[in-house]
């Protein structure tokens, strides 16, 4: 495994994706984004599958899930600002969120996205373009 590792980094400096920015204070951010929208999510939407509990039951039980989606969005964010502008950020978890969800959906309710929402995706991500171009 480890030499793997090392065949893999070293392929990555000989192609100049580590001269080029791919750094780990840029990845990490989006690692722990990613991390703390699936939690995020599993709060927010988890509960729907379980329609006869009661409210009192539910909610404290989404706060739990809850509070380790803010364990990984604070350093995500506290982080992030480092390398990212604040608009950034929030483009990035933006986008995380909808890929995040994208996948939760079939594999959680076992429900599909159709073609309306592939479209309004893109539309999103081309709103991520828009927000890391250099103006």
């Amino acid at each position: 495994m480890l030499i793997s590792i090392k065949y893999l980094v070293v392929a990555l400096k000989t192609n100049g994706v580590l001269r080029m920015g791919l750094k780990w204070d840029f990845l990490a951010p989006v690692l722990l984004l990613c991390v703390s929208n699936t939690f995020m999510t599993f709060a927010w939407y988890g509960q729907l599958r379980f329609p006869n509990t009661s409210l009192w039951l539910l909610i404290p039980a989404s706060w739990g899930i809850a509070f380790f989606e803010y364990c990984f969005a604070v350093p995500a964010n506290h982080f992030g600002a480092r390398v990212y502008s604040v608009a950034q950020l929030k483009v990035i978890q933006e986008v995380i969120t909808l890929l995040v969800f994208a996948g939760f959906v079939p594999l959680y309710f076992g429900q599909t996205l159709k073609w309306n929402h592939a479209v309004a995706f893109c539309f999103l991500v081309l709103a991520a373009w828009f927000g890391f171009r250099e103006s």
